[in-house]
């Protein structure tokens, strides 16, 4: 028995080249605006030119591959740049494999993100007959949890004794929340967070959002600038630690969004600006993750019977 896995994320640009193809894509086929496509080529510029999630993708891919060894195929699927979720089930049919499990490097579960990866693949898995089943959500994941209290400890060290910690995801639209699991898990996950980092109830940690589209829909909040200002104002902090928790790898929103604009914000109002590590390929939590998978595997039946 093979069992075939797609491991999917959302994708970037590999090249300044790309960069148009891919803003593109996410807008349905709809070619960005020249003002937009700037925006977002000066927002990469800022960070070194592109993304560095393509490598950061890739190393997790591996570090998961190895974890599971024989017995198991594994592929890349994107959402939004090649390879995409279809090519990957695809290359999976033509091994062949006898199961797929499909696996999104995002702990949170939301119908408009995590779920819409998953549709896909097993869209294309049915277009072979081959059965599929999709891991939801791993927010509480034992290993994600201890990493990211470690990474607050040890942030924290080098921060004011007076430094509150803000737990980040990317912001969705509020129409697409209705109903979704999305923000009770973000909560859970921080929660379990503080407790394992010893943090004061809502004195020391909250959550919040960032990297909202510019749509007039009204998005999630508060963002992350505007709880740095508010934070300013009580002045009862003296710096701010921002965990990112929705995100497992470094990119754009981090890179950019976290490092340079919101220390630019904290900056402007004499707050410190911390931000821990983000997953990566951490060997124990890919580990975790592959086990997650084969645990899924065991559960499902093979092709033909």
């Amino acid at each position: 028995m093979t069992t075939g896995v797609v491991v999917m994320a959302y994708g970037s640009p590999g090249s300044t080249e790309e960069i148009e193809a891919y803003y593109t894509h996410i807008r349905g086929g709809q070619a960005p605006e020249p003002t937009q496509l700037a925006d977002l080529g000066r927002r990469y510029a800022e960070i070194g030119g592109v993304s560095p999630m393509t490598e950061r993708t890739r190393a997790q891919v591996d570090a998961i591959t190895a974890a599971l060894g024989d017995g198991f195929v594994v592929q890349l699927g994107q959402k939004h740049s090649a390879p995409f979720i279809e090519d990957g089930v695809n290359q999976l049919a033509s091994t062949p494999v006898d199961r797929i499990v499909g696996l999104v490097l995002a702990p949170h579960y939301s119908a408009s993100s995590v779920g819409q990866y998953l549709e896909r693949a097993a869209t294309a898995a049915a277009a072979h007959g081959i059965p599929f089943s999709g891991i939801e959500s791993w927010h509480l994941l034992d290993e994600l949890l201890d990493f990211n209290a470690a990474a607050v400890t040890v942030a924290l060290a080098s921060m004011p004794e007076k430094t509150k910690v803000i737990f980040t995801a990317h912001s969705l639209p509020e129409g697409s929340l209705e109903d979704d699991p999305y923000s009770d898990q973000l909560h859970d996950s921080a929660a379990a967070v503080a407790r394992r980092a010893n943090l004061r109830t809502w004195a020391g940690w909250g959550l919040g959002w960032q990297s909202a589209a510019r749509t007039p829909a009204p998005w999630r909040g508060p963002d992350i600038s505007v709880i740095i200002r508010d934070l300013a104002e009580t002045g009862r902090s003296e710096g701010i630690l921002v965990c990112p928790q929705g995100f497992t790898s470094d990119h754009l929103e981090v890179l950019h969004d976290l490092d340079i604009v919101a220390r630019q914000t904290a900056g402007e109002v004499d707050l410190e600006f911390g931000r821990t590590d983000v997953v990566n390929a951490d060997d124990t939590v890919m580990s975790a993750l592959a086990e997650l998978v084969a645990e899924t595997s065991r559960g499902m039946r093979p092709r033909g019977t």
